[in-house]
């Protein structure tokens, strides 16, 4: 499913806290916005007791790139943040802004000149220090190579210029003010290692092991659709993680890693189906975590594929170019049978872009803009839009053609093929004809907007911007041969208009009510129908996995998170023991992090405008 993170993410929002004046986070004399510390020593001894513990995390879509600076996938991003320090994180109870590789951050009077200040005991796996330049060479590589701007780029578009004065300082000037810079979801990555670089569209970060970087853990070993191997880095500043051995094992069929749950051959298991999930809940030491979901679930057209130059390419039928036509689609959408029939009540009905999960910027129809379920109105908007019935009950435009209409659907998800045989025949009964294309991996015919609809979805992060930014007519690609930041090709001036606007808007309020005009005017054009917002449902073994964290603590998700906390916070089960309990369901799961973690409260005023964490990503 169109994840990011997630870009991303992811991809990928809310509770914004937002302030004005000179805003910083401090983290020192063990005081923090929110931190988590972990005691010296501790995580290591625990790993070495541990024995050679490996956690195995079943995963069904593929890796599209290891490199930070092209990745967009869910499954991609969530490795980058093990892999790679951000500026800034999240904190697990809440999704607040913690310190990341920076320990504080504050900006000029005029925002404009933001400086971070880079923590002094943050080693690169290979033993060398952690710098500002590091993360100055990050973002000014972005600036002035497209090809590093793939999967990130929106951060970096507003900013003029970024230096380091010395090894613990970080400068960023901007061209305007922008309200996320206590989110700027990067990966940084280590200067002496990337420098050497050549072309950034075609490095993938698969050709060395293991891959450097300053996260929890180090990438060391990588096959294509088979598994991606990461061991604890030891250097990591807020200690290891306990597990000798992380890996994300390749599953095409969720009933296969369903299977291997059962077995004890992986640890973990997401995006369970309500049945997987109603089965499992029996099952002896397994645990199943349904809680509220930071995804939504969607319908998307093809408003006609077009690059920046102008120029339009691709295959998506002409008819969705009609609002009319799009708005029939819309009004011929059942979203309550969906959530109760095919997610069997695992999900909210889906209203604006914004989950719910995000209450800040949470926001649905009212009134006459509502459009409910009503296949009758739908059937006289075609009417009206000159798309009447032939002989044979097809309906056709006034060029004769009939609207058959092809849907882009991920292989690997039940949930987009039973969805798609309701739209068969909720649509077959006004006439319009549905072939649901069911792929392994739909990256490429959406890039070359070979498609005419397609399920859609993203994770959407604590800030909202990227999710946003991937609607605007920036995101798309230069040319038709270039590969853009957009979702779905949409470039609406008056979306455009309001997305320049909450970039720039510093009070939360303020902000808050711009996301939520951008997501009216993305409801009104039809071109994306979010029909649900699916639970997290994922379940793990309690005999390999003690104890874990969600995010957030009180009923979150595990899969997916904004930061690392999940796995950099899994404790090994004792060898030999029977888990924490023979089966049952949990909203919560084990928010505890294990006696090595403390959270540590303290003061500070925290500007909480935030972003995806992986962008989050297609499929």
């Amino acid at each position: 499913m169109v994840t990011k993170v997630p870009p991303r993410p992811a991809r990928r929002p809310h509770g914004a806290h937002g302030a004005h004046g000179a805003l910083r986070v401090l983290l020192a004399s063990g005081l923090a916005a929110t931190s988590l510390v972990v005691a010296p020593g501790t995580a290591r001894a625990e790993d070495d007791k541990a024995g050679g513990t490996t956690l195995t995390v079943a995963v069904s879509q593929s890796i599209d790139s290891l490199s930070p600076f092209l990745a967009q996938k869910l499954t991609s991003t969530s490795i980058h943040r093990l892999a790679y320090e951000y500026l800034t994180n999240y904190d697990p109870k809440d999704a607040r802004t913690i310190p990341g590789l920076a320990t504080e951050w504050k900006p000029s009077p005029d925002k404009l000149t933001w400086t971070y200040t880079i923590r002094g005991d943050s080693y690169w796996s290979d033993g060398t220090q952690a710098t500002a330049e590091d993360a100055a060479w990050t973002f000014t590589k972005m600036m002035t190579d497209p090809n590093a701007a793939t999967a990130n780029g929106s951060f970096t578009a507003n900013f003029e210029k970024v230096t380091a004065p010395d090894p613990q300082t970080l400068v960023i000037k901007l061209k305007k003010p922008q309200a996320t810079m206590t989110a700027l979801d990067v990966p940084i990555v280590p200067k002496h290692v990337w420098e050497k670089v050549g072309d950034f569209s075609k490095f993938n970060n698969d050709r060395q092991f293991p891959v450097v970087g300053n996260g929890p853990f180090v990438i060391t070993d990588y096959k294509v659709d088979q598994y991606v191997k990461l061991k604890p880095n030891r250097k990591f500043w807020r200690g290891a993680p306990k597990f000798d051995e992380l890996v994300f094992k390749y599953y095409k069929d969720g009933d296969a890693a369903v299977a291997a749950l059962q077995k004890g051959e992986v640890s973990f298991v997401p995006n369970l189906t309500p049945a997987q999930a109603d089965a499992l809940k029996t099952q002896k030491n397994i645990k199943v975590n349904d809680a509220p979901g930071r995804r939504f679930f969607a319908l998307a057209t093809n408003p006609g594929a077009r690059s920046r130059d102008g120029r339009t390419f691709g295959n998506g039928h002409k008819a969705l170019l009609d609002p009319a036509v799009r708005k029939a689609l819309f009004l011929a959408v059942d979203r309550t049978t969906l959530v109760d029939k095919v997610f069997q009540g695992h999900a909210v009905e889906g209203e604006g872009y914004i989950p719910p999960r995000f209450g800040s910027y949470f926001w649905k129809p009212d009134g006459d803009q509502v459009r409910r379920y009503d296949p009758e109105e739908a059937a006289k908007v075609l009417d009206a839009a000159g798309y009447r019935k032939n002989g044979e009950g097809k309906r056709v435009g006034k060029d004769g053609r009939p609207l058959d209409f092809r849907i882009l659907c991920h292989a690997t998800d039940p949930n987009d093929k039973a969805v798609g045989k309701y739209l068969q025949e909720w649509w077959g009964e006004l006439g319009i004809g549905l072939e649901v294309e069911c792929l392994d991996s739909v990256s490429d015919p959406w890039t070359k907007g070979d498609y005419d609809l397609a399920f859609d979805g993203w994770s959407v992060n604590p800030d909202p911007d990227y999710v946003l930014s991937i609607h605007t007519c920036g995101a798309l690609p230069a040319t038709p041969k270039d590969s853009g930041a957009t979702d779905n090709f949409i470039c609406d001036k008056e979306f455009d208009g309001l997305y320049a606007q909450q970039a720039v808007e510093y009070d939360t309020a303020k902000r808050a009510d711009l996301v939520k005009r951008m997501q009216s005017r993305l409801y009104d054009t039809g071109y994306m129908n979010v029909m649900a917002y699916p639970n997290a449902l994922e379940a793990y073994r309690t005999d390999q996995i003690a104890s874990i964290t969600t995010m957030p603590e009180a009923a979150g998700n595990l899969w997916g998170q904004d930061g690392y906390w999940s796995w950099w916070s899994a404790v090994p089960a004792a060898p030999g023991s029977g888990g924490s309990g023979s089966g049952g369901s949990s909203t919560g799961v084990i928010a505890g992090i294990g006696a090595a973690v403390v959270v540590a409260v303290g003061l500070g005023v925290v500007l909480g405008l935030r972003r995806r964490s992986t962008a989050d990503d297609r499929e």
